[in-house]
């Protein structure tokens, strides 16, 4: 995808792939899909990294540029834990919201039970202890991230529940205590036919506040003959309200062309956990997994994303569907 000048909306750095398999200290296959944030000066990445039994944990990486010279920790921040057998078979692609009223930050991730994947909440200061508060959506479901402020009282977190019949979208749920949750809805539905996000999407990073609104990247994998693509775009949520949607990409804005994302445990793949936003610099820089294996990062100018979100159509369905809508009550 191109910015209005003709140029890349996001580019990838010449140091890609940042981090693989062979750059960390202990025993791994893959190292991928990461959740990002900031801390004390330091851009700390918590990565997923499946073992030589193919059981994912969740590894801390630190580095004072964002790009190189990472320093791991040995031993996991989460992984498998015999009390919680939510976590039986891993602990997968988290996301990290910083929650003001908490001083702390929030963990969502994927528990994969014996029984299919489940979003989990985990709780950390520093990214060196995290308190487990626990499973808070039943299988199947992932791609999960809170946003960082209450609306209207209750914490949202979006996510990705997959039914039975139909397709994969991203919903949105409520919560008073960020343990109890209810009133689902229906939040951005996947397209049907030939579209890039047919069939079965979900969200990339924590949705960012921005001047005007949430920015929300997600990802959907089209299908083929060949298997999945899985590629990304915007969407962009109402800052008061997040359940109405203001504008959605029609086009992808990344999708795998580099050899090290169309190349991998599962080819033709880029998925995005994790993003740092700094409106003071105009930056962005985007973490994600490429062909699950490999930690990669694209930067983009914000102001450029945001001229090329505001450009985008407004959808069919701006509000969270009320049909779809599951009251706690």
């Amino acid at each position: 995808m191109t910015d209005r000048n003709g140029g890349p909306l996001f580019e990838r750095v010449p140091a890609n792939p940042i981090i693989t398999a062979a750059d960390v200290p202990y025993p791994a296959n893959a190292v991928f899909n990461p959740g990002a944030a900031v801390v004390g000066g330091e851009t700390v990445l918590l990565m997923r990294v499946e073992d030589l039994r193919g059981i994912s944990s969740l590894y801390v990486a630190r580095s004072d540029d964002g790009i190189s010279n990472w320093r791991y920790d040995k031993k996991p921040l989460l992984g498998p834990d015999p009390d919680h057998p939510e976590e039986v078979w891993g602990c997968e692609d988290p996301r990290l919201t910083w929650l003001p009223e908490r001083e702390e930050w929030a963990i969502a991730y994927t528990a994969y039970s014996d029984r299919g994947p489940l979003v989990s909440l985990a709780m950390t200061r520093d990214f060196h202890e995290a308190v487990r508060l626990g499973p808070v959506m039943p299988p199947d479901d992932k791609d999960a991230a809170l946003l960082p402020n209450r609306v209207d009282g209750r914490w949202a977190m979006i996510h990705r529940p997959a039914p039975v019949r139909g397709g994969a979208h991203i919903w949105i749920s409520f919560s008073p205590d960020l343990r109890h949750w209810g009133d689902h809805m229906l939040l951005i539905e996947a397209r049907d036919g030939a579209w890039w996000d047919a069939g079965k999407i979900g969200l990339g990073p924590p949705p960012a506040l921005v001047e005007g609104g949430w920015l929300v990247m997600y990802h959907g994998a089209h299908q083929t003959a060949a298997g999945p693509i899985y590629r990304v775009g915007l969407a962009l949520l109402d800052s008061d309200d997040p359940t109405v949607v203001l504008r959605r990409s029609e086009e992808w804005v990344l999708g795998p062309s580099a050899p090290y994302e169309r190349v991998g445990d599962v080819s033709k793949v880029v998925f995005p956990n994790g993003w740092v936003v700094d409106e003071s610099l105009d930056k962005l820089l985007l973490y994600y997994g490429a062909g699950d294996s490999v930690v990669a990062v694209a930067t983009a100018r914000l102001s450029v994303v945001l001229a090329h979100v505001n450009a985008m159509p407004e959808p069919l369905h701006r509000r969270a569907h009320d049909t779809y809508r599951v009251s706690s009550r």
